[in-house]
């Protein structure tokens, strides 16, 4: 982390308690420069980057110069207006032409580098307060804070946490814990959260409502429900009220586990204590419902609230269009996305994906190009997902003439292939049964030494075995420890699926064997795939072995085999017995 040898300054190594930066005082009334003020009334009017520095142009040239506070209005505006390459100039310019500077100017540029992901930067600011003798103040380090933790420096967070507060550089208050607990509990460190939240209540400083809402929060997204219960109880038994946040928290965290009951009782207890839902309650349930097939109730929930007077936004009808996407009901989830816009919620590039991805799993690609045309017409950028949808979805409908266009358009708009990408180009030409273009892109990723992840050469080896090419299969799956990958279970079922394919089940079985020793637990899908392999050969007596290891691991028949047992049934009627003993897990 940036050291701060700066903390040990003429103040006797100490640095003086709290000091309000709003303490300074300023003039009266703002300064007032007539001339732009003609046509602007105040600062806060400055919509754009031209006109703000030709302000700041004026104020410089301007005798007496314009008080601090009219500098430090016209910083934070470009702040607000993103314009952080800007600022860090017209900071720079300041301390050079000798301009007045207060800690408000100095706890701004310091805001701006922790804005810009620069919290180094923003560190190095700390010397101008000693330089000035500009005290610093909760404000500063809780600024530094959020930096911090906006760039994933989690341990050089605590680090100056524990520093201030070790060596009493200043008191935190809520603003400070709730910034520390709030970073810790995004990056998953739900213990060190709560343990936090003890010690706050040790101290001067205690939880407030917001506080108890990240915790509880943290422990909902670490499945810790009866912990969170608890904390929440304890929150009303100290008087504390929960608030509409902490309601959705463990509303969340029950949707999560499909415990329904529970959501009931908590949306009832909210709205009898004159908490209202809002709209991130709507799409907390809506996402819930959806999760679990029921997107029927999840829009009749939204239509209820609609009523109530809680206006859903673009994500709460996404994940209903998803909802009805993912169940097939492509028209039904069309006629949302349509009353969506009728209401003027403008949909997202989001929107769209969904959508688009729904007709290419229909094989409407049609469809799927008029909403892919429309993206650019209304406006909005495309991402990767989306051409990655429709090349899947080209792939789908055995439409290879286009993909290499489609492919190249998609390069042409500077976007970069992923992994995801990669991955369905692989498996859309042994699809279609392009097997030299499939491993001509591999050997040029291979080249490259692009991010190739196990995944990936699943796809090949898979791709391999289903058009007949299993020794090149077996090779690349051999070689896989060679170059640093280990094969998962997915990886493993697929060379056993290709074994089985040829017939080879001596060589499944050595496979599975393998597979065990090497710590890869098989899983449902690779006994099935074994199962079918004994079937198709009509080696039913061998069958038993795998049957019993099945029942024993509570693994069950899926549809394929069950069709698959149906078929063989045909000549020996007493396979048929096996149905009730082992369910369909389809």
């Amino acid at each position: 982390m940036t050291r701060i040898p700066l903390l040990r300054c003429s103040y006797n190594g100490t640095i003086p308690g709290f000091i309000s930066f709003f303490a300074n005082s300023h003039s009266g009334s703002e300064f007032i420069i007539r001339d732009y003020y003609s046509s602007h009334s105040n600062i806060e009017n400055v919509k754009c980057l031209d006109d703000s520095l030709s302000l700041f142009r004026r104020m410089v040239r301007t005798q007496p110069l314009p008080s601090v506070f009219s500098f430090s209005k016209l910083l934070k505006n470009m702040v607000n207006m993103k314009h952080y390459s800007s600022v860090v100039s017209l900071f720079r310019q300041m301390l050079k032409s000798g301009i007045p500077i207060d800690g408000f100017i100095l706890s701004i540029a310091i805001n701006n580098y922790c804005l810009m992901h620069s919290s180094d930067c923003g560190f190095s600011v700390l010397a101008i307060y000693l330089k000035k003798s500009i005290p610093f103040n909760v404000v500063t380090f809780s600024t530094l804070l959020r930096g911090l933790f906006a760039e994933s420096k989690i341990k050089d967070a605590v680090n100056l946490f524990k520093k201030l507060v070790r060596e009493n550089i200043c008191e935190p208050d809520e603003v400070m814990y709730s910034i520390v607990m709030n970073g810790l509990s995004k990056m998953g460190h739900t213990e060190k959260t709560f343990d936090l939240f003890r010690v706050m209540e040790q101290g001067s400083t205690k939880p407030n409502a917001y506080i108890y809402s990240i915790v509880v929060d943290a422990l909902c997204k670490d499945r810790k429900l009866d912990a969170a219960i608890s904390l929440f109880e304890e929150m009303k038994q100290k008087g504390i009220p929960p608030n509409v946040v902490t309601y959705n928290s463990l509303i969340d965290g029950f949707c999560k586990l499909g415990q329904w009951e529970e959501v009931r009782t908590l949306f009832f207890e909210m709205v009898n204590l004159n908490i209202y839902p809002d709209v991130c309650t709507l799409t907390i349930v809506t996402d819930g419902l959806c999760k679990e097939g029921k997107v029927e109730d999840a829009e009749e929930i939204m239509r209820h609230l609609i009523e109530k007077g809680v206006e859903p936004n673009v994500v709460t009808y996404n994940v209903i269009i998803d909802g009805y996407c993912l169940r097939g009901q492509i028209d039904r989830a069309r006629r949302l996305f349509d009353s969506m816009i009728d209401k003027s919620i403008e949909p997202t590039i989001i929107s769209y994906n969904i959508l688009i991805n729904g007709y290419c799993k229909k094989k409407k690609l049609d469809e799927a190009m008029h909403l892919f045309h429309e993206i650019s017409r209304n406006g909005l950028k495309f991402s990767i997902v989306t051409y990655n949808t429709i090349l899947q979805g080209l792939f789908e409908v055995g439409r290879t003439d286009i993909v290499q266009k489609f492919f190249a358009d998609m390069l042409s708009m500077g976007l970069i292939p992923d992994l995801c990408t990669n991955r369905i180009l692989l498996r859309g030409y042994f699809q279609n049964g392009l097997v030299e273009k499939a491993m001509s892109l591999f050997h040029e990723l291979e080249r490259k030494r692009e991010d190739i992840d196990i995944e990936l050469y699943t796809v090949i080896i898979d791709g391999l075995c289903k058009n007949g090419q299993l020794d090149k299969a077996h090779a690349i799956f051999e070689k896989l420890s060679l170059i640093g990958l280990f094969p998962n279970v997915i990886t493993y079922t697929t060379i056993i699926n290709g074994l089985c394919l040829e017939g080879l089940l001596d060589e499944a079985k050595d496979m599975l064997r393998k597979m065990e020793h090497n710590g890869c637990s098989p899983n449902n899908c690779t006994y099935n795939v074994i199962v079918q392999g004994f079937l198709k050969c009509g080696k039913i007596s061998e069958m038993n072995t795998f049957l019993k290891k099945m029942s024993g691991r509570d693994f069950s028949f899926d549809a394929s085999t069950v069709e698959l047992l149906i078929d063989v049934s045909a000549k020996d009627p007493s396979l048929l017995n096996m149905i009730p003993q082992f369910h369909s897990g389809s």
